[in-house]
């Protein structure tokens, strides 16, 4: 009997040096011939959670990263970097008086909430077809558009001249090197980040992640979570042996207690996620990723039920 591919969910530990690319590169050479993808990228200076998709579980990617992130990030201030971190180029400013803790404490609000913000030069950013960071490398300074990202929580931790240590919880797209970055800018005396931990994606934190060097071929599957849980943020609905039929066939089915434009995770009897939804008019929701097998499935009309 053939084995079915391994398809899940890994909450791994990135290290600092790391790549997010490597620690899939890694995943795949253990669940080959299983493909594998990850959500959120870390940058290698930052360590912590890091979410690694395998086999199906790869076209779930976005319902992962969408998911409100916390992180632990330490800038040092009195600096500035031109990659916004300690990675760059690094010119010091002359600060006659460092800023207070209530100094900071101010600017805070200024932070939370919607917010505009500036992605880093050095960032993934597309500006015409290509990566900021690949002109920025080129030594081209390029305009980058403000985006609206969404911060719901900025605490000081710790502060000690010149080092700032905030727990940030934020949406997805926020570039925490911004927030120091802006912060030190208000402040007068430049910031630059100088470590970051993300401490949590979602449902899954960083005390609970596996280490990338304990992941072994015989023990991954032991450690992929359900499909589900890229997801389970959104409305679920336990489909019946018809309604399974008809998703798993392309067909929409009624489900009418939800506002139009709803995604839906869409359940087989037993709570696994067999697709993913869209409510449409009339109370329809239409499939738009179906996981379940139409094939080891039977005709509920042809067995009665």
């Amino acid at each position: 009997m053939s084995v079915p591919p391994l398809s899940g969910l890994l909450n791994i530990y990135k290290p600092a040096g790391w790549s997010s690319r490597d620690v899939v590169n890694r995943v795949e050479r253990l669940v080959k011939p299983s493909k594998a993808g990850h959500a959120g990228t870390l940058d290698p200076l930052a360590e912590g959670v890091l979410i690694v998709a395998v086999g199906a579980a790869t076209r779930l990617i976005t319902g992962a990263q969408e998911r409100e992130k916390e992180y632990h990030a330490v800038f040092q201030l009195g600096c500035r970097s031109d990659t916004d971190d300690s990675t760059g180029i690094i010119t010091t400013v002359d600060v006659s008086q460092p800023p207070t803790r209530d100094t900071i404490e101010a600017l805070i609000p200024q932070f939370l909430g919607e917010i505009w913000q500036v992605p880093p030069q050095y960032s993934a950013v597309h500006i015409d077809g290509e990566r900021a960071y690949a002109l920025a490398r080129q030594g081209q300074a390029v305009d980058i558009a403000p985006r609206q990202v969404q911060v719901s929580r900025l605490e000081i931790l710790n502060y000690a001249w010149p080092s700032l240590e905030l727990l940030i919880e934020c949406g997805s797209g926020t570039y925490v090197r911004s927030i120091g970055r802006d912060l030190g800018e208000l402040l007068g005396c430049g910031a630059l980040m100088s470590a970051l931990l993300r401490s949590r994606i979602g449902p899954f934190h960083s005390t609970e992640a596996v280490a990338i060097d304990d992941l072994q071929r015989d023990n991954i599957a032991t450690h992929l979570q359900p499909p589900i849980r890229a997801v389970e943020h959104w409305p679920q609905h336990v489909c019946s042996a018809l309604e399974l039929w008809d998703i798993a066939h392309g067909r929409m089915i009624i489900l009418k207690q939800l506002a139009e434009g709803t995604r839906v995770a869409l359940l087989d009897p037993t709570g696994e996620l067999a697709a993913l939804g869209e409510m449409r008019t009339l109370g329809r929701v239409r499939p738009t990723q179906v996981f379940v097998d139409r094939y080891r499935l039977t005709n509920p009309a042809a067995t009665g039920l």
